[in-house]
């Protein structure tokens, strides 16, 4: 079955890459809401959970984020809460990678992050949108500072290894000339009148006057060499004071060019509704949202526990557990009640009696494969030499994209870059190679773009989701099918078990998903408990 679920995955995710190709990052995103994988976060406020029975005791398996918002409402509530988490750590997928940190990938290989103090890289979630309010208000009960974080930086690069000689474009160069073009071939259609059916003669007027303000155009409609023009895509020779002040324009790239180059395509990721300004990061790394739920629930959570069997009855829930340090017991841990935020990649291998229709749901959704590369390098050569501080370079290379941190800025020293966050036909590639491979795979392409980074880099990470012990995949996929056939049975609880994470919601790979699926399935597990429902 797993071989199966790899390539449906597989197929869906290269299905949503060439729709980012072909049609741009907006019609992707579209693309991926009928399919389920975003949506807009349902919070509306916190949860108020009342009357808990006296003695009522929940058994939250994971202290990934859902379980973790899970623990802290429950407890606060009046339940008695355990947790069962298989890491030695809190925070599942939220999870920041710094010097001195190890981990071991299925396969054996260990990886020693070396890199400098303070410095990190994120190998799951790295943002958190404006709009996400769940997990945005427990960053700030628990008191986790955040800073801005640079999506869309107008000097960051696009790249297309087949266009203008495999060499990198600035992101505003393409933008001013795909918009000025555009705008002037608009402009030069409402001129001869073929719009006349469409718009009236007032509103012909207000349109040419709008494309001349968006597309920059120059008095007689037409995008050229200019001001104008060079006030959006930038200068040969910048405006500057005294004899040599006078700013000398550039050439806008062809039509035809811009659009033969494809690069296009990846205009509007900043506009993509997750995607808009503002973002945010929490300060030191998005590991600091599960560190600091960790030392909220120090007393509850139960760390190196793999669980090994669930079962349940008409009293309660019974879970069987190894402890990783010590293997070979079995120890067990119940409560009358159980939210499993286990990823159903793993839950799905677990003897676990519920209804049919919850096996069959466990079953149907299968795991993105994904690989992020976190590189360090002697210094911050992108800010010294190329002027970039923070946001994305994307690429039609493997490696996807290039992310710059959004901190630190000017701060000299050395540098940590999101290398590469690979999906599709690329992380399956990339996750058969040694985590030594894949590091050096990314330097190489990344030197396409950078060309310092063969002198400049250090050493790196690379962290191939497939390969991850704790969930065999990056994000739960589901498809309109398989979400009309079994998404509400995996909601539903059955009998005293209740599922909750990023895959049970409208919100997979975001943090918000399992904050909102989570609070939905405590909330149901109240009004039963108060109820007193025997099952």
């Amino acid at each position: 079955m797993q071989g199966d679920s790899q390539g449906f995955s597989m197929k869906r995710r290269d299905l949503l890459r060439m729709i980012g190709v072909t049609a741009g990052s907006a019609v992707m995103y579209q693309a991926m809401s009928r399919l389920g994988m975003a949506a807009e976060s349902t919070w509306r406020g916190p949860i108020k959970l009342e009357g808990a029975p006296k003695g009522a005791s929940v058994l939250i398996l994971g202290a990934g984020i859902a379980g973790m918002v899970a623990a802290y409402e429950l407890r606060q509530a009046g339940y008695k809460v355990q947790v069962l988490e298989y890491n030695h750590r809190a925070g599942g997928r939220n999870w920041s990678l710094r010097g001195g940190d190890r981990f071991t990938e299925l396969g054996g290989f260990t990886q020693h992050c070396q890199f400098e103090q303070g410095l990190y890289v994120n190998p799951g979630p790295w943002r958190l949108p404006h709009h996400h309010h769940g997990i945005l208000s427990y960053c700030k009960k628990l008191g986790v500072p955040l800073e801005a974080y640079v999506q869309v930086n107008h000097n960051a690069y696009l790249h297309n290894s087949k266009a203008f000689g495999g060499k990198p474009q600035r992101y505003r160069t393409i933008n001013a000339d795909y918009r000025g073009h555009v705008a002037e071939l608009l402009a030069k259609t409402t001129q001869q009148g073929k719009l006349d059916a469409a718009v009236s003669k007032e509103d012909q007027e207000l349109l040419l006057e709008s494309l001349r303000d968006w597309g920059a155009l120059e008095k007689d409609l037409t995008y050229a060499r200019g001001i104008a023009s060079s006030n959006r895509r930038g200068f040969d020779k910048d405006p500057g004071g005294g004899l040599s002040a006078r700013p000398v324009p550039s050439q806008p790239v062809g039509l035809k060019d811009v659009l033969s180059s494809r690069l296009w395509t990846g205009l509007s990721a900043g506009e993509i509704y997750e995607f808009q300004t503002t973002l945010f990061q929490p300060v030191g790394g998005m590991g600091r949202i599960g560190e600091a739920f960790g030392h909220e629930l120090k007393d509850v959570i139960r760390y190196n526990a793999k669980v090994t069997a669930i079962q349940q009855d008409e009293r309660g829930v019974s879970v069987a557990y190894e402890d990783t340090t010590a293997p070979g017991q079995t120890h067990t841990a119940s409560a009358d009640w159980c939210l499993c935020t286990i990823p159903l990649s793993i839950l799905s291998q677990l003897p676990i009696n519920v209804s049919q229709p919850m096996a069959d749901a466990i079953a149907a959704v299968p795991y993105a494969a994904a690989v992020k590369v976190g590189l360090q390098f002697k210094r911050r050569f992108w800010e010294e030499d190329e002027h970039i501080y923070g946001g994305i370079s994307y690429t039609d290379l493997p490696i996807a994209n290039i992310s710059y941190p959004s901190t630190g800025y000017h701060s000299g020293g050395k540098g940590v870059l999101l290398g590469a966050y690979i999906w599709g036909l690329s992380a399956y590639e990339f996750t058969a190679m040694t985590p030594a491979q894949r590091v050096q795979k990314a330097v190489e392409y990344g030197s396409q773009i950078h060309p310092q980074y063969r002198e400049e880099f250090e050493n790196g990470v690379a962290v191939g989701w497939h390969r991850s012990p704790f969930t065999m995949g990056c994000f739960g996929v589901w498809t309109e099918e398989a979400r009309a056939k079994h998404y509400d049975n995996l909601c539903k609880i059955d009998g005293r078990i209740a599922l909750a994470g990023e895959h049970a919601s409208y919100l997979p790979a975001w943090q918000e998903g399992a904050v909102t699926s989570a609070l939905d399935a405590i909330g149901r597990i109240h009004q039963r408990a108060i109820a007193g429902d025997k099952v």
